[in-house]
């Protein structure tokens, strides 16, 4: 299996602002080594989590520009981009109505992260402020929370709303534990996802993710693997997805 012209929208490849890398080089060795697995496009995005991860627009906007000045001269990497994982907070919807969130290149789509141990009390108005706005949100990883490991009636609940459903391929493989491989098993089967991302954080993820994208392969066929991993994130940034 070969795949090319990958697009992903879910990386912590900007370095010491998260749980991600911890230097530049280990950022470029992360971005060259998607490259290699057919990435043509990987958009970093930082936590912006009150309590945990302190990031706002200004800074996280500072050293992209610093990284990308940094790799501009260099050959074997894919185009990068910028944008963040917003904890489903209070403070995300202050941000967001000031127009300080940091939504995906192209501004019409927007990465959003729930609490693992359950769903936001007011996650319907969070998503429906944003579709006001033109924004539609993107549910990070809805298989690593512990409601979806009953069912998928939360999230599908929310997919019919607008909501774009966002696997992380290393789910497949048990990294988070086989509650939540099976939890993505199911929504794979269900149609539930729109597409499908690395959440990648440091170089030593890459032969996993190798491992994930052959996994998705295996359960949904290259056709269907390449909408969730190509298509459907370029999409977003085009700002052409489904209705």
């Amino acid at each position: 299996m070969s795949l090319s012209g990958l697009c992903d929208l879910h990386c912590h490849y900007l370095p010491a602002i998260d749980d991600g890398v911890r230097s530049i080089e280990e950022g470029v060795e992360l971005c060259r080594g998607l490259c290699a697995l057919g990435y043509d496009t990987v958009v970093a995005t930082p936590h912006i989590r009150s309590g945990m991860f302190e990031n706002r627009k200004p800074g996280l906007e500072s050293v992209f520009a610093t990284f990308t000045e940094h790799v501009a001269e260099m050959a074997g990497l894919p185009s990068i981009g910028l944008a963040a994982e917003h904890f489903c907070d209070d403070v995300f919807l202050q941000l967001f109505d000031r127009g300080e969130a940091l939504p995906y290149p192209g501004g019409h789509a927007a990465l959003v992260e729930f609490p693992p141990e359950r769903m936001p009390l007011r996650v319907s108005d969070c998503f429906f402020r944003m579709s006001v706005r033109g924004v539609r949100p993107v549910i990070a990883h809805p298989e690593r929370y512990n409601q979806s490991f009953r069912d998928s009636a939360a999230i599908a609940d929310l997919v019919e709303r607008g909501a774009l459903a966002q696997l992380d391929v290393m789910s497949l493989i048990g990294k988070y534990g086989r509650k939540p491989e099976k939890a993505a098993e199911r929504m794979l089967e269900e149609g539930l996802y729109y597409l499908a991302c690395t959440d990648s954080h440091k170089p030593a993820d890459l032969p996993n993710v190798a491992k994930a994208l052959q996994r998705l392969t295996q359960l949904v066929g290259e056709e269907d693997a390449l909408l969730l991993l190509s298509e459907h994130p370029k999409n977003i940034l085009a700002g052409t997805m489904r209705e």
